[in-house]
């Protein structure tokens, strides 16, 4: 028998309309023929509600509680979906994570799964159950609730597939597939019928909210094939491959952003052995996600180190990088946390030169100053003050002719130059 694992978001159970909603859709999956685990996060708006009830009682409440109070959110979807399949006629079983058993590690609030013990989960699909997960949560060796941070229902469903080698994993959303760029930011962005991993993975990374970066991460790792599609409309969404179809094109399959970023700079560093480490080993052990960095080597023999963290970390990471600096007897440190980034990302890359040429003149003819650029095969980062972000996105994907109106002149310039 077929077998999916479907993830539903926040909005797409936001209400019992949703919820309903959600159910007709698995029971006309299930008048396919298909076998379903269903993964579903808090309601729309719930687990906001939740860190506000939190902040009020104690701001600086202790994670571990916090991850108590949080996963409660998908405990209300699951029941509350399950009530719905069986009122349809459909024998339906809900778990939270812990009873699944989706072992993680101890690090509350960004738990990374380490295995999953889908044992219950076949036995129930053997009875030809409907299972209903709850995402975004696990346990640690001692039994206590974690949560896999924002986003963790899509890392929960891949990794759920994954265990089970279903035949497919859809990601089911509010929007109707992956997109060329953000349409709210771009009306002309276009739906992608396809996608590389690589290029999902480059895409999640750099700010696109349609996936979770560690659920494409997984997708990769363990060749699980993923479908992102709209809960609210029918259609095919976008297919997130394994392999690319024409290495040739596109050159760019589409732009990314965060406008959540901020870059820190330790100005003055001795130029030395270990002075890198001694940076950037407390901001590991903090687990602040660093992306672009820096380092330009002075004439005095001094160096500055700059990179960016999100938004969210940026006084932690100065808190942090002010005592390094004393320790090293590095001059200062200064930050900006009105930084956004851009990222354009195609396999085509790999074949052709001239794309970074084009990014930069492109923002340039915009009057757009880069403060910093990062690079990998696939995908040219850059940030920019956040003021300029909308527009930086507009003209890129306009000059690459994402919006399908871009000339042969101007992608062959790019790719023969």
């Amino acid at each position: 028998m077929f077998l999916a694992v479907e993830k539903y978001g926040g909005t797409s159970v936001g209400s019992v309309e949703r919820i309903n909603a959600v159910a007709d859709r698995i029971a006309t999956a299930r008048q396919r023929g298909e076998s379903l685990v269903v993964v579903v996060s808090a309601m729309a708006g719930e687990t906001n509600r939740l860190l506000d009830l939190a902040t009020k009682v104690d701001p600086d409440a202790l994670a571990r509680e916090m991850d108590v109070l949080v996963s409660t959110g998908e405990q209300v979807t699951i029941a509350l979906l399950s009530m719905a399949l069986h009122k349809r006629g459909i024998d339906a079983r809900s778990y939270t994570g812990g009873q699944v058993r989706i072992l993680t590690d101890s690090i509350h609030g960004k738990a990374r799964i380490r295995d999953i013990d889908a044992a219950r989960v076949r036995t129930d699909l053997e009875l030809n159950r409907v299972v209903v997960v709850a995402g975004f949560q696990g346990v640690d060796d001692d039994g206590n609730i974690t949560t896999l941070g924002r986003g963790g229902s899509d890392t929960t469903a891949v990794a759920m597939a994954a265990a089970l080698e279903a035949d497919e994993c859809r990601i089911f959303t509010d929007v109707d597939g992956v997109y060329t760029a953000d349409p709210r930011i771009v009306p002309e962005a276009r739906r992608l019928d396809q996608i590389t991993v690589e290029e999902m993975l480059e895409l999640a990374s750099q700010g696109a909210k349609v996936l979770q970066t560690r659920s494409v991460e997984f997708a990769g790792k363990y060749h699980v094939p993923l479908r992102v599609l709209s809960s609210f409309e029918d259609g095919p969404g976008t297919l997130i491959t394994h392999e690319a179809s024409d290495m040739e094109q596109p050159l760019i399959s589409g732009i990314a952003y965060n406008r959540d970023e901020a870059k820190v700079t330790i100005r003055g560093v001795p130029d030395q052995p270990g002075a890198a480490s001694r940076i950037f080993g407390p901001i590991s052990k903090a687990h602040l996600n660093i992306d672009m960095i820096i380092q330009n080597v002075a004439q005095d023999g001094t160096t500055d180190v700059t990179f960016t963290v999100n938004r969210d970390e940026y006084p932690e990471a100065m808190s942090l990088l002010n005592k390094t600096a004393k320790e090293l007897n590095a001059r200062d440190v200064v930050g900006d946390d009105t930084l956004a980034k851009i990222a354009i990302v195609g396999v085509g890359m790999r074949s052709h030169s001239g794309v970074a040429a084009m990014m930069f003149e492109t923002l340039a003819a915009e009057g757009i100053n880069i403060e910093l650029i990062s690079t990998s095969e696939i995908k040219i980062s850059v940030g920019v003050n956040d003021k300029y972000l909308e527009l930086a996105v507009r003209a890129l994907h306009k000059a690459f002719g994402l919006d399908g109106e871009g000339t042969e002149e101007q992608l062959a310039e790019a790719k023969d130059s």
